[in-house]
């Protein structure tokens, strides 16, 4: 038989998560403009770096978040805790998937508040900046035709596709471990969790800061980050090769990894 969903509470936390998308798009298009026309050239990288740095941390209190939250009942509030007879290590057991959204939702207001102070127009750029690049997208006010002119460029749209690339494998791979940990290694939802806000992002916040602080040093132009970018990139990959040779035997489940029989 085929089931329904026995409620619509879904359909508001699509809309939330909406919304959100909505509010974080202009960060980082808008702040690294920002950055770039009113930093010095040779500081740009750091400010970058750390633009970057910081948006990994808040991953990794998520991360540290969720695993405190799937230690608490899911209908924690709501009934008496000493009623509960299973743990966290219970497979019927559910976390409070619910609170993190609440807590996040509560901080991220608290911290729009002081936006609401900033000044109506930011002050403009020093002379010196006024013949940088982005003068020639401006010109042009036609959305559709500077997208076109973006997308024409070579050298953008190749960076455009690697960071998809890029990206896309990150995605998967920090969503996907959670459930690879509990899976594999018998971890509980709750510990799966914590160990991925500490041991995987906050490596990948340094390297990026690291990032910007090596290309602060020397200086590198265009040419030259590319040639970086793609080197750490290569070597990266190497590396991750190791995971292929790092796992446990799989978990005897009938029907998915036996036969029934």
């Amino acid at each position: 038989c085929e089931k329904e969903p026995a409620s619509n509470m879904w359909i508001y936390i699509l809309l939330g998560n909406l919304l959100r998308g909505i509010g974080e798009t202009p960060i980082t298009p808008l702040g690294i403009s920002y950055l770039d026309d009113f930093a010095k050239e040779e500081n740009v990288p750091v400010y970058v770096a750390c633009l970057h740095t910081i948006a990994m941390m808040g991953p990794m209190f998520g991360f540290l978040l969720g695993s405190l939250c799937a230690r608490l009942y899911v209908d924690i509030g709501f009934v008496d805790p000493g009623s509960i007879t299973i743990t966290p290590q219970d497979s019927r057991w559910v976390g409070a998937w619910w609170l993190g959204f609440l807590i996040a939702g509560a901080t991220s207001f608290l911290s729009a508040i002081p936006f609401c102070f900033l000044p109506k127009s930011l002050k403009k750029p020093e002379e010196a900046n006024k013949d940088k690049t982005s003068r020639g997208l401006l010109e042009n006010t036609d959305f559709y035709n500077s997208l076109k002119k973006v997308l024409g460029n070579r050298m953008y749209f190749t960076f455009l596709c690697c960071s998809l690339l890029q990206f896309s494998g990150f995605i998967g791979f920090v969503t996907y471990k959670p459930k690879y940990m509990e899976q594999q290694y018998g971890q509980s939802t709750s510990k799966s969790n914590f160990l991925i806000g500490v041991t995987t992002l906050p490596p990948v916040g340094l390297g990026i800061f690291i990032g910007g602080l090596i290309m602060k040093k020397y200086k590198m132009s265009f040419i030259g980050a590319a040639k970086f970018s793609f080197t750490m990139s290569f070597l990266s990959y190497a590396i991750s090769l190791l995971h292929f040779f790092v796992g446990c035997d799989n978990y005897m489940v009938a029907g998915m990894t036996v036969s029934y029989e």
